[in-house]
């Protein structure tokens, strides 16, 4: 089957009302009671047909608290979801163990080095107050993963908060999260969160 989220055409950190709205708007656009009398209706019918078992499928597996399958995995291979090196390395952010996450990811081979790679970076950077080279890392990750909408909401993030913020990101754990709560934030003058669903990162 296909991967339900990519039929939707959202990323898999995409709240439930995201998901409940691009179904809605699939539907209207693929419903065969467009197609009537069309040459076209079979196609129509076969495409409604992927998207009622893709809306199925996300609603099923949220209900179960696990996005087993495809939860907040990554389209590009080397997802931390799958790689032990990159759960690893985001526990020590989530530790504030930046200089051995820097240097676990410094240590990695450049065919390792993707969106994910990027990501954790960009992070360490931002703690680092680097941030114009933290601003590259995230542009870079959502460049090579532009569905992700943490690698998303980090860019904005920063480039919203310009200069003014201090600290670090701290990761969600490669285990994932059933409450699609978690929240991206960002330390500026005033403590402010953002809530998004899936596996987010958060500031420390």
């Amino acid at each position: 089957m296909k991967d339900p989220y990519k039929v939707l055409g959202v990323s898999p950190t995409a709240t439930d009302d995201e998901i409940k709205k691009a179904y809605r708007e699939l539907a209207r656009k693929y419903h065969p009671d467009n197609y009537v009398d069309s040459p076209l209706s079979d196609l129509a019918e076969e495409k409604m047909k992927e998207i009622n078992e893709a809306y199925d499928t996300i609603q099923k597996d949220r209900q179960n608290g696990g996005r087993s399958s495809y939860g907040s995995q990554s389209s590009y291979g080397g997802s931390y979801s799958t790689s032990p090196t990159f759960a690893n390395i985001r526990n020590l952010i989530n530790a504030g163990n930046y200089a051995q996450a820097e240097s676990m990811l410094n240590s990695m081979p450049t065919s390792d080095r993707g969106a994910e790679w990027d990501f954790l970076m960009g992070c360490v950077c931002v703690h680092k107050g680097w941030y114009f080279d933290a601003q590259n890392y995230f542009q870079s990750a959502c460049n090579a993963d532009p569905t992700n909408a943490e690698y998303r909401n980090a860019l904005n993030n920063i480039r919203g908060a310009g200069q003014t913020f201090g600290g670090g990101y701290r990761t969600q754990s490669s285990s994932g999260s059933s409450g699609c709560d978690i929240c991206t934030t960002l330390l500026c003058a005033d403590c402010c969160c953002e809530c998004m669903g899936g596996d987010l990162i958060r500031c420390c």
